[in-house]
């Protein structure tokens, strides 16, 4: 626990404490249910419903949402290709709007209030068409105070499948995990701020990891299969360190596309937003675990030490699988679409850089004895902070009181007042620097609506094994070049993807014009 600073003891943030449905009796709501996988043929509609759920958690009941009272939402199968109409409805407490999160669809439907939409106000409904012109793993979730409605509940998978039936390699299995947290506290769930977000110096990390919203995933599979999972962080901060000891994993797409080439890979990272394709071979029987393996930091006293939480019990019998794909699992495939894609795009890679960003935090009105702290504190900070180092700090940290910034430094602009543009068929070369000098400098997983770029180099080191991507994390001290292809028009927004970030001011919007 950390120590309380002098001036403030009994300091809370100077906003209305607020958790939905407080006027509700829990007992009177629906109890949430484990998501339905909702296959969609072009054309066909969806309604989605955001509503109030009753939700059990290990032994303790609360009041949260859910898309069609499920717990991720609807898992939306369709085929690359297609265009469905989702009628959505409000049912919840607050305005709200949904993004389909990395799809490049027509900007109306992007679900940005302020930006693409009105808010969909409690009561009303709206009518979206979403077209997946990618194959891939992709998510929907609000973009109207995300840091309250994501981290209640309202996120579902979407997975777009490419009609090539090799477009991947076989497996025996599937499994979907949405990866995510909770801050609970003895009373409940910690209440969030009413007139804006709170805890927005670090994000809002929960005390209780939960995949697919419960604290631990299990699964029981035969010896020698292969198992395809799909990796999905949905958290509002929390960066995930997954590691499945004793089993090997191959590494296959991630954000928007197959990798050019298939990996063995020891662990998989994802930041907020992302999401990563990955083959599991079990191949002798016996109990794994999936773990978060972070190497944790305690700001206040200096130590850094290891935590590692179980998030997953994969249980493997001893009875042989009935289709063995052992030995197509130990290729590493090369991937010739990926790779003819992205060659179009290569003599771009060493052009003058078009658009740079800088990444840093300017704190408005805090108590001068957490500046001074903070202005002690900034001597070290690691590359990823995976875990709420300073609480009590945190806690205080407000959207009126702190502010996260992406930065032009060619103009001085700074969020909404960057005013980029773009014509259907640009590549645009941008480098976004994350500062390390500053008031608590943290690492900000990028998203680019609407469109895809690649990531070219990181730290001046040219990627070597490229894929398609909307949302990148940019680790403190780091420079990274990214090329986007600008081929979806439309006014869209681009922002860090940690909610209470983007709460506090980390987005902007850029304009992509028709010929």
């Amino acid at each position: 626990m950390q120590m309380m600073l002098p001036g403030l003891m009994g300091a809370v943030p100077l906003l209305t404490p607020f958790l939905p449905g407080s006027n509700l009796n829990p007992e009177d709501l629906p109890d949430a249910v484990f998501r339905e996988i909702v296959e969609m043929e072009n054309g066909d509609t969806l309604r989605l419903e955001a509503g109030f759920v009753r939700r059990t958690i290990g032994t303790r009941t609360f009041t949260m949402y859910g898309f069609n009272g499920q717990y991720p939402g609807p898992l939306i199968r369709v085929a690359q290709g297609a265009e469905i109409v989702v009628h959505f409805t409000n049912h919840i407490d607050l305005p709200t709007a949904v993004h389909w999160h990395g799809v490049r669809l027509d900007n109306e439907f992007d679900g940005v209030p302020g930006v693409t939409q009105d808010p969909v106000q409690p009561g009303e409904s709206f009518m979206y068409r979403v077209r997946f012109i990618d194959a891939g793993l992709y998510w929907y979730h609000p973009h109207h105070r995300e840091d309250i409605q994501q981290d209640l509940g309202l996120y579902g998978n979407i997975m777009v499948d490419s009609p090539d039936p090799d477009y991947l390699g076989p497996v025996n299995g599937e499994d979907f995990l949405v990866l995510d947290d909770l801050l609970i506290d003895d009373a409940g769930i910690l209440p969030y701020g009413l007139e804006g977000a709170v805890q927005t110096l670090m994000g809002r990390f929960g005390n209780q990891l939960l995949v697919n919203g419960e604290p631990r995933w299990e699964e029981t599979v035969h010896r020698g299969e292969v198992r395809r999972l799909y990796l999905t962080n949905v958290a509002n901060t929390r960066t995930f360190n997954l590691v499945l000891e004793g089993v090997q994993l191959k590494l296959l797409g991630a954000d928007v596309s197959k990798f050019e080439r298939e990996s063995f890979v020891e662990n998989v990272i994802l930041a907020p937003a992302q999401r990563y394709l990955v083959d599991a071979h079990f191949d002798k029987p016996g109990t794994y675990v999936l773990t978060n393996s972070i190497q944790a930091i305690d700001h206040f006293n200096a130590v850094f030490y290891p935590q590692v939480d179980t998030v997953g019990v994969i249980t493997v019998l001893d009875e042989p699988v009935d289709e063995n794909h052992a030995n197509t699992f130990e290729e590493l495939r090369e991937n010739g679409d990926v790779i003819a894609d992205i060659d179009q795009f290569r003599s771009e890679f060493a052009r003058p850089v078009d658009h740079e960003l800088e990444l840093v935090v300017r704190a408005v009105d805090m108590p001068s004895s957490m500046l001074a702290v903070m202005a002690l504190d900034t001597l070290y900070y690691p590359p990823i902070e995976w875990n709420d180092a300073m609480p009590m700090m945190n806690y205080l940290s407000t959207s009126r009181n702190l502010t996260w910034v992406l930065r032009d430094p060619q103009t001085g602009l700074e969020n909404r007042d960057t005013q980029w543009r773009f014509t259907v068929g640009d590549v645009a070369k941008i480098r976004i620097t994350n500062q390390r000098r500053g008031f608590h400098p943290m690492q900000h997983p990028i998203h680019i609506h609407g469109q895809r770029f690649l990531v070219i180099s990181k730290d001046g080191v040219p990627s070597n094994n490229l894929a398609w991507k909307d949302t990148v994390v940019i680790p403190v001290g780091s420079t990274f070049d990214i090329l986007l292809e600008a081929s979806n028009p439309g006014r869209w927004m681009a922002h860090c993807h940690i909610a209470e970030h983007l709460e506090a001011g980390m987005s902007m919007v850029f304009t992509v014009e028709d010929p």
